[in-house]
């Protein structure tokens, strides 16, 4: 008798909402194109394996090395950068990349963020180098080659990145530096090649170019979550690890802009990621309303469930809205496109984790359950339910994106 879950039966597909209600006329000709063409992909690469990804364990399964191998070969990580690096060059970067982050986001959030952190995180930092670090760090990470990781989270330091929070210190030594410190929660750690690390300098912060393979360099048990199961995330421990000045990141000391403004890109991905999730769990909730029968009646003749749709649909416009603008800003040369980009990634990732919420309800036993037993049916919505609380809490917890919105308010004399 074998009771062992079948984590490899995708869930039924449903109809892509999104096309009949969401009239997109802000995003550009390049940004609908490359939307249509990460779905292809994502369809093909990542919505077969999302349900074993979902449910996988972390320090067993680990990184997910042949769905990146995909989606490398598709493509996709080439679409945030310029062609010197060996990108596709696109007018718009930050929008397309936004849109491709929603896309892989509406079948798994784990992959999402393992894309955010090797091409929004690690590969715009790196994109601020020079260009000498860009072509030696940078262009392996667009052609997924090597796998890029962003630390600058600590166990006492991670929506404050304060210098006096901080406390991987970089010390320097003649023609180079020595670092020591532990970073934490630190997504594709445990297969990366090359880490963007954040450290103190003095009384100031830096960014370090740090290749995993450097004495030194050490990565700790993976972590076992929640939900983003795929999403691989470990300790980083430096044990003074010795790297020359050619890996200083930007200028000694400006290293807490470099993190800001790459986190800032970050929010915008996020935001986009939430709005994949509830897509999908709105998506699989309509289909249902429509064809499960109680009362007389479908779901979907209750009043009840046709306000709550109506509502969600409406926030589901704002949502991608939202993000689409705050990209376009960045696009635009805004480094900071605020408040749009905190509003969306407060407003995307809260949309998730209610939509996600009201899916399970929608689904009643079967929301709450991972696989069926009499007939190995996988449930429909749970993952998408553990996988959103997450965007709530990391690259800067919502209470902060509430602080940056009242900031523009009130202004910073009254808010800091």
């Amino acid at each position: 008798m074998n009771d062992t879950v079948n984590h490899t039966r995708p869930t039924p597909s449903v109809e892509r909402l999104a096309d009949r209600l969401f009239h997109d006329t802000q995003s550009p000709a390049e940004t609908l194109n490359v939307r249509r063409r990460v779905r292809e992909i994502a369809d093909q690469y990542v919505a077969p394996v999302a349900h074993r990804l979902a449910n996988q364990d972390e320090r067993h399964d680990g990184f997910p090395h042949e769905v990146f191998a995909d989606l490398g070969r598709s493509g996709l990580f080439r679409v945030p950068f310029s062609k010197d690096v060996g990108g596709e060059g696109l007018q718009f970067p930050a929008t397309a990349t936004a849109a491709a982050v929603e896309e892989v986001a509406y079948h798994s959030n784990s992959i999402a963020a393992v894309f955010d952190v090797h091409c929004i995180l690690a590969g715009h930092a790196l994109d601020q180098g020079s260009s000498e670090q860009r072509q030696r760090w940078l262009a392996p990470i667009v052609a997924g080659d090597v796998i890029g990781a962003f630390a600058t989270s600590e166990p006492g330091a991670s929506s404050d990145l304060s210098p006096q929070a901080v406390q991987t210190i970089a010390e320097p030594r003649p023609g180079g530096w020595v670092l020591n410190g532990r970073k934490r929660w630190i997504t594709n750690s445990v297969a990366a090649g090359v880490i963007v690390v954040l450290a103190r300098t003095g009384t100031r912060l830096t960014t370090f170019i740090v290749p995993t393979d450097v004495p030194g360099v050490s990565i700790g048990p993976a972590d076992r979550k929640l939900g983003n199961r795929a999403q691989i995330t470990a300790d980083v421990i430096l044990d003074s690890v010795r790297i020359d000045d050619s890996h200083v990141l930007g200028e000694i000391g400006r290293g807490l802009s470099v993190a800001l403004q790459t986190l800032t890109y970050g929010r915008i991905g996020i935001g986009a990621a939430g709005v994949g999730m509830a897509q999908a769990a709105f998506d699989r909730t309509a289909a249902h309303l429509l064809t499960r029968s109680a009362f007389g009646g479908s779901l979907a003749t209750k009043q009840h469930w046709q306000f709550l749709m109506a509502d969600r649909a409406t926030e589901l416009e704002t949502a991608r809205t939202l993000y689409l603008k705050a990209a376009l800003r960045l696009d635009a040369g805004e480094t900071f496109p605020e408040p749009e980009a905190a509003m969306a990634k407060l407003h995307g990732t809260c949309l998730a984790v209610n939509m996600a919420r009201d899916a399970v309800q929608a689904f009643g036993g079967l929301g709450f359950t991972v696989e069926r037993g009499a007939d190995g049916l996988p449930g429909p919505v749970e993952a998408i339910y553990r996988d959103s609380k997450i965007g709530e809490i990391y690259e800067g917890a919502n209470e902060v994106q509430k602080w940056v919105i009242a900031r523009g308010i009130f202004g910073r004399a009254v808010v800091g």
